[in-house]
């Protein structure tokens, strides 16, 4: 098994385990037994078990950001927030790891929470400055209002995606509707927050035009992603 086969087999086990046993109960030991490798072998890659679940949040992230481009170059309306978060919440709610993640579930995560807070605060930082110039991109561009400021703006946008991630971890068994509408409820709270609307067929020259900024943006923090999973890779 060549060495970035075996990391990626490495990552996937140890992702599967995450969401089966969080991220406290899972040994390096499971990991190794389930991969086919020996521990040592796990170590030859990563220097710890935070290294390694870092990796794996890493991985579950880049793989979301992978997703949210390709709608974008699909579909240049993708580039507005209300579709943009939407979109991110259809993914979030067909794949567990993707929930755990960006609702920080303690009970899967633990002290995981913490660690990628502390080392992976600067990729964070940056994710929201991405946050920030994307709506400025469509301020720009007269998709998104201008008559407050744009930190404002990221603060809205962010807390309401959260808050609807967050509804779905406690209260989705109690959720109105299928999936699909409550998807739906977050892009026309969004749309109703923070967008200008108009003509549709203004709108759709409006995003064509500011598509390429804002995917440059994303590809941009997607290998700042990548760079960070090479980091804490062993050399």
């Amino acid at each position: 098994m060549e060495r970035a086969e075996r990391a990626e087999r490495i990552l996937e086990v140890a992702g599967e385990l995450l969401l089966s046993w969080g991220y406290a109960r899972v040994t390096i030991d499971e990991i190794a037994r389930r991969a086919k490798v020996g521990k040592g072998t796990v170590y030859l890659h990563w220097k710890t078990k935070e290294a390694l679940f870092l990796a794996v949040v890493l991985r579950i992230q880049s793989r979301s950001q992978q997703r949210q481009l390709a709608r974008m170059r699909t579909d240049p309306l993708e580039v507005l927030p209300s579709l943009t978060v939407s979109g991110l919440f259809r993914d979030i709610l067909s794949e567990p790891a993707l929930r755990a993640v960006y609702t920080d579930e303690s009970d899967l995560l633990g002290r995981l929470n913490d660690t990628a807070k502390r080392d992976l605060a600067e990729l964070m930082a940056h994710g929201e400055r991405t946050v920030c110039c994307h709506l400025d991109v469509l301020r720009a561009h007269g998709l998104v209002r201008d008559d407050s400021d744009v930190h404002h703006q990221q603060y809205t946008l962010l807390a309401i995606a959260t808050g609807f991630y967050t509804a779905e971890a406690l209260h989705g068994d109690r959720a109105p509707g299928t999936p699909e509408v409550r998807v739906e409820l977050l892009a026309r709270t969004v749309r109703s927050a923070l967008e200008t609307g108009g003509d549709p067929e203004r709108v759709r020259d409006a995003a064509a035009a500011a598509a390429p900024a804002v995917i440059a943006l994303y590809e941009e923090l997607m290998e700042l992603c990548a760079q960070e999973m090479r980091r804490q890779l062993r050399s």
